[in-house]
């Protein structure tokens, strides 16, 4: 407590006087830019990673960075997000994942939980859908890669549960909202963002388009048949692929882990990515 004290003096003194414009701005209202889902791990700043001016972002904060599905909570998630959105009008909402995030430890041991940590048990259960896929998609994954598979998973997951809130729907529908799925090195301080095209979590400035379009149920005809693919029922196979592109390169091993979302190639390049 006492290097907290000793912390808030050295703020007042030096950060504060520094900036006493901008707080006195700030006290006026409030402006950010971006909503920003992480979570509540403490080596997870994310205006330290981001380099973010003080009232840039509004943040979420919670075990996992989980956004439960519209009305199946009354947590404080959909209230912020409703918030953000309508009251604040951001457009930019990021969902970060990160590197050895005990949540996601705890999501694939759920059973070890109940006794210890019943609140932290009932809280995870939001997370199922990435459970679940973990457990059909990939049981034949070593132990050791399967906590990076799940991050990522668990991001995918939430950029989903984010289109299930009507605010989002509509400013997604009208193009006024972008989603992003992030993933933050802890060991390295590298940030990976995902690319729809790609189907990959790429180096953030790299990610060759935006992603919005990705979350769009409806997409035209037109825009399928520009890029030569074929869009199949989600009855037509246990685990169809949404869009598949009618290529030779698209023959691929049958025997790798594949989910409704991503590629063979994100499982091959990304989460075999340092081993291969």
């Amino acid at each position: 407590m006492k290097k907290l004290i000793e912390g808030l003096h050295r703020f007042q003194a030096g950060y504060f006087e520094s900036n006493r414009d901008l707080f006195e701005e700030l006290s006026q209202g409030q402006h950010p830019r971006v909503l920003f889902v992480t979570c509540s791990d403490s080596r997870i700043d994310p205006n330290l990673i981001t380099q973010a001016k003080v009232g840039d972002l509004f943040v979420i904060r919670n075990a996992g960075n989980i956004i439960p599905p519209f009305g199946a909570t009354n947590g404080g998630e959909g209230a912020s997000i409703e918030y953000a959105i309508a009251a604040l009008d951001i457009e930019q909402v990021i969902v970060c994942g990160h590197s050895h995030c005990g949540a996601m430890k705890g999501l694939l041991k759920m059973s070890k939980l109940a006794d210890k940590m019943p609140l932290v048990y009932e809280w995870l259960k939001q997370a199922e859908a990435t459970r679940r896929l973990m457990i059909d998609n990939y049981s034949h994954v070593p132990e050791e890669d399967l906590l990076q598979i799940t991050v990522a998973e668990n991001v995918l997951t939430q950029l989903e549960n984010l289109n299930t809130y009507p605010i989002i729907r509509s400013r997604l529908h009208q193009g006024k909202l972008s989603l992003h799925g992030w993933i933050y090195s802890i060991e390295s301080g590298e940030i990976l963002a995902y690319d729809p095209v790609l189907h990959d979590f790429v180096d953030v400035e790299s990610r060759k388009s935006d992603p919005e379009y990705v979350y769009n149920l409806h997409p035209s005809c037109s825009v399928s048949k520009s890029i030569g693919c074929k869009v199949y029922p989600m009855n037509e196979e246990k685990n169809p692929p949404l869009v598949q592109k009618n290529t030779v390169e698209n023959n691929i091993n049958d025997s790798l882990p594949r989910s409704n979302r991503l590629s063979r190639e994100q499982a091959e390049r990304i989460y075999y990515g340092t081993r291969h």
